[in-house]
């Protein structure tokens, strides 16, 4: 081809790719304004305290917004960069740790978790059954929140920051009334679940065998991580964190609360006027990752990434088996209905095509999202817990189609 048309030919993509991009650029840019309005709508409605909102796709983020404060008292802004904690999104990175140890052949999905534990566990409605750790993944394993004993495994702060009292009072009514002291996982699962427990009680098991029933379970989701803790002969904090945070350079994400790192965490409310103490529980993989947004973003963008197997912290092959349906019709436990999602190992796989899992804790609510077809995600993190968060999934859901 002769040199001067080949720099013609040059000239022309380069000025249809300007003209693209500038389009690309300007349709984006109108769509995340009527999002920011629409957020900010909800974000009036609910008497959020604050909220940030990111999203994503495979490269980085595209669209990051905070909304109100992380302190109101002291006017700090909720930004994309404010941590707390975020609730049973936690989850998914037990799932990712899940498969980690699998990958190191710590044990299986079908391993008999009798085989790892240091004591026996007795679910006196199956005595003689068998719980795997995939049941646990899926909440069928038959262990439940006991109501009685659940809420007291939540440690709260007081000295830490200033709170108030009023909110505490609601939390001491709900139940959280702190009646577990100085107690380590495995301390607790040994006291909660073996016969001889001080924790032990009927009431701390579902009915019928395990795989059988569906029943959501925090202590069950902690006990998945606690085998990760006896198998690697390291704390689960410092499994996810060499094996996921430090990788993914989650620098602003941890799961421990000190007065060191307390400067940057946002206050968590019961409503705008309402402060609550800080707080972390006994069983703190369930619920107790203290990110950001904008860091929750460099771990979504990996998720999107592996779907797709080109992930840096597990095989293509985990995610296959981290993102596959549990149940169907044929093989379908009971209280579970399939109307809205299916279950993954922890991840929630939903009807509308998106993968993903919320969480909500006193003063929390939180959700974490991609749409494997279109390849972009979705986070949000508020410092109050919504009823009802329905109208912010929708939204992001849609802005990610």
């Amino acid at each position: 081809m002769r040199p001067f048309i080949l720099k013609s030919l040059r000239l022309t993509l380069s000025v249809f790719l300007l003209l693209t991009s500038i389009h690309i650029s300007t349709f984006g840019q109108s769509k995340f304004d009527s999002l920011t309005s629409q957020l900010h709508q909800v974000f009036l409605k609910d008497s959020l305290p604050g909220l940030s909102v990111v999203l994503v796709n495979n490269k980085g983020i595209i669209y990051e917004k905070g909304f109100g404060f992380a302190d109101i008292k002291n006017a700090l802004p909720f930004t994309s960069g404010s941590v707390q904690n975020i609730g049973s999104v936690s989850k998914t990175f037990i799932a990712v740790a899940l498969m980690k140890a699998i990958e190191l052949n710590y044990f299986t999905l079908e391993t008999d978790i009798n085989d790892i534990l240091p004591f026996r566990i007795s679910n006196p409605n199956d005595p003689d059954g068998k719980i795997t750790v995939r049941e646990l993944a899926n909440h069928t394993s038959g262990i439940v929140d006991n109501p009685e004993t659940y809420p007291n495994t939540y440690l709260f702060y007081p000295t830490l920051a200033d709170y108030d009292q009023a909110a505490f009072n609601i939390l001491r009514d709900l139940g959280y009334q702190e009646k577990i002291k100085d107690q380590s996982m495995k301390d607790f699962f040994k006291d909660y679940l073996s016969k001889n427990g001080k924790y032990y009680n009927s009431n701390n098991f579902g009915p019928g065998k395990s795989g059988s029933t569906s029943k959501y379970s925090n202590i069950a989701s902690a006990l998945a991580a606690h085998l990760i803790e006896i198998k690697s002969g390291i704390s689960y904090a410092d499994f996810t964190k060499k094996y996921i945070l430090e990788p993914l350079k989650m620098t602003q994400s941890g799961w421990s609360l000190t007065s060191k790192n307390i400067s940057g965490h946002a206050r968590l409310y019961y409503n705008p006027e309402l402060s609550f103490p800080y707080y972390s529980w006994i069983t703190y993989p369930e619920g107790g990752l203290r990110t950001s947004a904008r860091d929750l973003g460099k771990y979504l963008i990996e998720m999107i990434k592996g779907y797709k197997g080109n992930s840096s912290i597990l095989s293509p092959n985990s995610y296959k088996t981290m993102f596959t349906p549990q149940f169907s019709t044929e093989n379908l436990p009971k209280n579970f209905s399939l109307a809205t999602r299916n279950k993954g190992v922890f991840w929630n796989l939903y009807n509308n095509g998106t993968i993903g899992h919320d969480g909500d804790d006193p003063g929390v609510s939180s959700y974490l999202f991609f749409n494997p077809q279109t390849g972009l995600g979705g986070i949000f993190i508020c410092n109050k817990y919504l009823q009802d968060k329905q109208q912010i999934i929708d939204l992001l859901v849609n802005a990610t189609r």
